[in-house]
């Protein structure tokens, strides 16, 4: 066989983890061979270039074999072989580091450490140390007659 889908084929591959979620990235024109987007139904043979699109990186894949039957895991460097420049790579290194760090004040979930400094900052100095030990009494009122 010297020829692929390129959906099954990224399937095969195992570039994705369903073949409809490999068309919808075609549909969305995330899948690219030499600048032109592909159709689900494009064909491709060994030697070709694919560029996948998953934000924040494009990954780019050789065909070196045509498949469209998944493998296994082991047999993936017979299939393709990753050409994706190291560029890409430290991007995606920012953009996992800048994730945590970079996050806006208010937006999402207090971490553990705003929450501290947060009830740090509304409780009282006075009320840490401060035990509440005092009785209500019911004051009796005068007898209505």
């Amino acid at each position: 066989m010297n020829e692929a889908r390129i959906d099954k084929w990224l399937w095969a591959a195992r570039i994705f983890k369903t073949r409809s979620m490999a068309a919808a990235a075609c549909k969305k024109g995330q899948i690219s061979m030499k600048g032109a987007q592909l159709k689900p139904s494009r064909t491709v043979k060994p030697g070709d270039v694919i560029e996948v699109r998953k934000p924040p990186v494009t990954y780019s894949f050789k065909v070196k074999q045509t498949i469209e039957k998944r493998v296994g895991a082991k047999l993936i460097p017979e299939i393709l072989e990753n050409v994706t420049p190291p560029e890409q790579y430290e991007l995606l290194e920012m953009s996992r580091l800048s994730g945590f760090i970079g996050r806006a004040r208010g937006t999402g979930r207090p971490t553990k450490k705003d929450r501290r400094s947060l009830e740090e900052f509304t409780t009282p100095e006075y009320l840490d140390d401060l035990l509440f030990d005092f009785d209500v009494e019911d004051e009796e009122g005068g007898e209505d007659d």
